[in-house]
């Protein structure tokens, strides 16, 4: 069951993960995220890229999740504190993997 007010983890169509505060969300699975942030993931590391209020359309969802500490499986709420931002040089090589990442995946053809 998903919970509001609650961490939660959105991954997109592209293969996108979005990271963030779930405030709503409908029976077409819009959600929306506050304090988002984006995660890419470039072989053992990480950098996330804050994006703050985030609305995103139902029909790009492929998974909605919560996240919860493993040890008591108690949901994460938001800290309150400001999130650090990643050094640059990590940043730029996992913005530039993650658009090689979608230039890479198939389109869908017109005909059927």
């Amino acid at each position: 069951m998903l919970v509001v007010a609650a961490k939660t983890l959105v991954q997109l169509r592209d293969g996108r993960k979005i990271i963030g505060i779930m405030r709503s969300f409908d029976q077409f699975a819009n959600v929306v995220l506050e304090e988002a942030i984006e995660r890419i993931i470039v072989d053992k590391r990480f950098a996330d890229v804050p994006l703050g209020l985030y609305v995103i359309r139902g029909e790009n969802v492929v998974l909605i999740g919560q996240i919860v500490r493993a040890a008591t499986l108690q949901p994460m709420r938001a800290p309150s504190h400001a999130r650090s931002r990643a050094p640059d040089p990590i940043l730029t090589r996992a913005r530039s993997h993650a658009a090689r990442m979608r230039l890479r995946r198939p389109t869908r053809s017109a005909r059927c």
